[in-house]
């Protein structure tokens, strides 16, 4: 099975996120766009639509089953520092 953890920075700003929005189902959806002279890159949405195909981790954090095997071992943390604040997601994979 794959693994893809999800630190509780990411998962308490999910849930601010959904408390600010007053939408409960609120979920980080992380889809890998394949392509580009650069690898792959991570498209970042909040969605409140999942489909079967969709596999949630922590109840906040939502990807699909073809961007999955791309996130195997990564680890997704929310930072916030001086310039801003982001979720931010470590790949072993990653060139």
């Amino acid at each position: 099975s794959m693994s893809l953890t999800i630190d509780h920075s990411a998962v308490k700003r999910i849930e601010n996120l959904r408390t600010l929005q007053g939408k409960n189902a609120l979920m980080l959806r992380i889809t890998v766009d394949g392509g580009g002279c650069s690898g792959f890159q991570y498209i970042l949405d909040l969605t409140e639509q999942i489909s079967d195909k969709d596999l949630t981790f922590s109840g906040a954090v939502v990807t699909d089953d073809i961007s999955l095997p791309f996130l195997e071992g990564s680890v997704v943390t929310f930072e916030e520092n001086l310039i801003g604040s982001e979720f931010k997601i470590s790949n072993p994979n990653a060139k």
